[in-house]
């Protein structure tokens, strides 16, 4: 549904977004992740062919952006950092003019309009001069603009900027109802964002992507092994020795003890299940087994990973240079 390959924008001698390939399929929430400043906005902005690129390809719901600028836009529906909304019209005068330059038959504008508001949740502000609307209002309304013409795909910039903690879960939980008839690229640096909304997850950092994959593939990927957390009642025992020589496990680190009950890391080899063997272990032992269960790294914890790893290997690169 969204193809990029090999995306380059340059503004004299700055790189803004450097050689960035990835693939949307339909239906999916993808998370666009990165630090201010990283590329993800000027992606954006190329995506919905309101700049072009440098060099590359992106293709929309089988329409190129360059090529093919007004095909792909009628499929696109778009939420900028910050809304374009006409502060001397009203929530409803400014969705229906939308909805005219968007093409919708005119029979069918209001009850698209009373729609998109209704989902979004702003119905309440119909009437309402855009000037006077609260930055969380502004930024709903802005998303109601984006779905008003139905189209195949989402891409929203930021979108839960400036929302209370309700409107976020609220917004999170429009976006994925979203999901699976439309196509969707998220941008966020806030990870809790990506974690909670998205299927599929693409990290960029200094115009470039670092990985693509699913949370679940990136934990496994930079662990390479896989984690156990084991808590058990050993009577003040310590299970080390017992847990370390089930066969697959490969490490047992203590993680923290209270009482007769300690708890314990154990890594296998990748693909080695050991959690039958681990709680056979415990059982047989007479101890009591009160936690199993996979350690996964954090968004937080892969984003950091990636991008100091990145950031060390620039001046490496550039001191062979």
């Amino acid at each position: 549904m969204i193809e990029v390959q090999h995306l380059t924008k340059r503004y004299g001698r700055v790189t803004a977004v450097q050689d960035v390939s990835f693939r949307v399929e339909r239906g999916e929430i993808l998370g666009f992740l990165g630090p201010n400043g990283a590329g993800k906005t000027t992606t954006m902005r190329i995506l919905t062919g309101y700049m072009p690129a440098t060099s590359g390809k992106a293709v929309v719901a089988g329409f190129d952006v360059f090529d093919q600028p007004i095909e792909a836009k009628r499929r696109t529906g778009y939420l900028p950092e910050t809304p374009p909304l006409y502060p001397d019209m009203t929530v409803r005068e400014y969705l229906l003019f939308v909805a005219s330059l968007k093409g919708v038959p005119g029979k069918e504008r209001r009850a698209r309009v009373d729609q998109a508001m209704t989902k979004t949740r702003v119905a309440d502000m119909a009437e309402r001069h855009c000037a006077k609307l609260s930055k969380g209002y502004r930024q709903r309304v802005g998303l109601a603009q984006a779905i008003l013409h139905n189209p195949d795909v989402l891409i929203l910039d930021e979108p839960t900027a400036g929302l209370d903690p309700k409107q976020i879960i609220e917004t999170r939980q429009l976006i994925k109802e979203l999901a699976g008839t439309h196509t969707i690229i998220l941008s966020t640096h806030i990870l809790p964002e990506v974690a909670q909304t998205c299927q599929r997850v693409v990290i960029i950092n200094h115009g470039h992507v670092v990985a693509v994959d699913t949370p679940d593939n990136l934990t496994a990927r930079l662990r390479g092994s896989e984690t156990l957390y084991v808590q058990v009642d050993a009577a003040g025992a310590d299970a080390t020795p017992a847990l370390a020589a089930v066969p697959g496990v490969t490490r047992v680190a203590a993680s923290g003890s209270a009482g007769q009950t300690a708890g314990y890391e154990v890594e296998s080899a990748r693909g080695e299940d050991v959690r039958r063997a681990l709680a056979r272990t415990v059982v047989e032992r007479g101890w009591g087994l009160l936690e199993l269960r996979p350690m996964r790294m954090s968004l937080e914890e892969i984003f950091l990973h990636l991008t100091t790893e990145e950031e060390q290997k620039e001046p490496a690169e550039a001191a062979h240079a």
